[in-house]
């Protein structure tokens, strides 16, 4: 189903604004990947002040939105503001009105470079193939309850026949993949993501789930990616996740790393050198 979603939330798929997906849509709250990352990676205490502290929009995020909307072909405006300079008034409140419409603003480097990125996907045949535009649907939401915690995705390309997650990145070489996984938990965001779309009957958990990592930067090198390897790591961890949300908000306890003292150990390398 496609549709809005209102005070009564069922769960299904839903087409609808990044924005209002980021501000979570569930009256009374949900779990996202995001968080869920969050609370195992950091704490709890670190949960709870992002959510009660959005952080506002960072002009960082602008280049990767917009090689979003030329791949994936959904989201907002891409507007050129062909300025030199973009420190006078005159331009910052060109800039602003953008924002506020809810598009994007670039430079004309930027915009050049966000075509050609999209541009070189397209000889890239297995990521070709699976973005083709007669295949899914972009930026899909998925609302799915897993007992009394209600929980979220963000899909950016689903099919009939699994997911796919497509990526901006500064090297797209395998090693920068892995450990970008590592530090981002994308692993976790896949298992996320199987979960959702299992959970509403869309996909078997089993269902691949491939990552396109593209680089920012010429050649715009592509590499696709299946993180099979992770799974049961990522498994653990949204369980934990989950564990952990439902505890906090019942008891509306949101600890921070740990209540007792800590006693780092050095690092083996750094005995080995004693």
């Amino acid at each position: 189903m496609t549709a809005p979603v209102d005070e009564d939330v069922i769960p299904g798929v839903y087409d609808i604004p990044a924005e209002m997906y980021h501000a979570d849509p569930i009256p009374g709250g949900s779990l996202s990947s995001t968080g869920a990352r969050t609370l195992t990676a950091q704490c709890p205490a670190r949960f709870r002040y992002d959510l009660d502290h959005p952080q506002p929009y960072k002009a960082v995020f602008d280049f990767g939105t917009a090689a979003h909307k030329l791949v994936l072909g959904d989201g907002p405006d891409l507007v050129l503001v062909d300025e030199l300079r973009w420190d006078t008034n005159a331009t910052k409140a060109r800039v602003a009105e953008i924002r506020a419409a809810g598009n994007i603003p670039l430079k004309r480097a930027d915009l050049t470079r966000v075509h050609d990125m999209a541009t070189e996907l397209t000889q890239h045949a297995e990521a070709a193939d699976l973005l083709d535009p007669s295949s899914g649907q972009a930026e899909q939401t998925l609302l799915w309850p897993v007992g009394n915690v209600w929980c979220r995705a963000r899909v950016d390309w689903l099919r009939d026949d699994q997911l796919v997650d497509y990526k901006t990145c500064r090297s797209a070489h395998p090693d920068a993949i892995e450990k970008a996984i590592r530090e981002h938990g994308y692993h976790v965001q896949e298992d996320w993501y199987r979960r959702g779309a299992a959970a509403l009957g869309l996909l078997p958990a089993s269902a691949p789930f491939p990552f396109i990592f593209q680089e920012k930067d010429p050649p715009y090198l592509v590499t696709v990616a299946r993180l099979d390897l992770w799974r049961d790591l990522a498994h653990e961890i949204s369980e934990r996740a989950l564990f952990l949300y439902e505890t906090c908000r019942t008891a509306d306890h949101w600890p921070a790393y740990t209540t007792d003292t800590a006693y780092p150990s050095p690092p083996a390398w750094l005995e080995r050198q004693s």
